[in-house]
């Protein structure tokens, strides 16, 4: 597509490769299908045994801490020189979440594969069974807090003390509070607008949508959330991939936010 989702034949074989497939509904399924069969070399992250702190209180998905971050770049081997490719499923959000992960620690050469695993294999990259165990690297990390937003920053945008678009990245019905399938409360944060982020798949593939384009501009100050903070993933991704250059991610989203501050409920764009 753009800057940093890639399709399988842009790839190159000597990148080193992420695997991220998980499933909400059975927690288990992406690790075991990882043991079973992963794109040679790669190596797996779950999205909660890695990428998210589920000991802490900040949303469904909470943010890692600084700590667990590096030591999860760390011991997975990575270095800044390394060319990166994330992978899941096709057309889920668990890729740009690690994605994000990796931007927020200043990785240089990051790219989401589009189409996720399927993709790579008809692309023809070999797949194995075994598992590969890379060398423990020393990072200096530089954190891009300039993409990450906290509970408190989305309040200052709520009270009007900081400029920025809050973008509700759930099925509309959800953003409304027509229906909470997950949450205590219904609705979403003061001020919101809404752009379902399934509207920007095709098939198991991200596509950019133009109705995305002509609601949002380039120089806008954009805050993406959703419910746990992971299907604002792709949502985010697909922006940056445009160019867009001020967006931030609240990883927290809606499940933090009701922690502690009221919402809204209805249409608002």
């Amino acid at each position: 597509m753009g800057l940093f989702i890639v399709e399988a034949n842009e790839v190159k074989k000597d990148g080193r490769f992420i695997d991220t497939r998980f499933n909400l509904q059975d927690k288990l399924w992406g690790e075991k299908i990882f043991n079973e069969s992963h794109i040679e070399g790669a190596i797996y992250w779950g999205l909660e045994t890695d990428l998210s702190n589920m000991a802490s209180t900040e949303g469904r998905h909470p943010m890692p801490s600084s700590v667990q971050l590096s030591d999860l770049f760390e011991t997975s081997g990575l270095s800044y020189e390394d060319t990166i490719y994330i992978y899941d499923q096709g057309a889920a959000p668990f890729a740009t979440r690690a994605w994000w992960m990796l931007k927020y620690a200043n990785f240089p050469n990051v790219y989401i594969v589009n189409g996720g695993f399927d993709a790579l294999v008809e692309a023809g990259f070999s797949v194995t069974s075994e598992i590969e165990v890379y060398p423990k690297t020393n990072l200096d990390i530089n954190w891009n807090e300039k993409i990450y937003a906290n509970r408190t920053d989305v309040k200052k945008i709520v009270d009007g003390s900081d400029q920025a678009t809050l973008l509700d990245a759930r099925a509309a019905v959800r953003y409304k509070g027509e229906h909470e399938p997950l949450d205590f409360k219904a609705g979403h944060i003061p001020t919101a607008k809404n752009f379902d982020w399934e509207q920007l798949l095709e098939g198991n593939k991200l596509k950019v949508n133009n109705q995305l384009i002509n609601q949002f501009k380039k120089d806008e100050n954009i805050v993406v959330y959703c419910g746990s903070g992971v299907t604002a993933s792709p949502l985010y991704a697909v922006l940056a991939d445009l160019g867009y250059e001020n967006i931030r991610l609240y990883v927290g989203s809606f499940s933090d936010w009701i922690t502690q501050y009221e919402v809204e409920i209805g249409e608002k764009n």
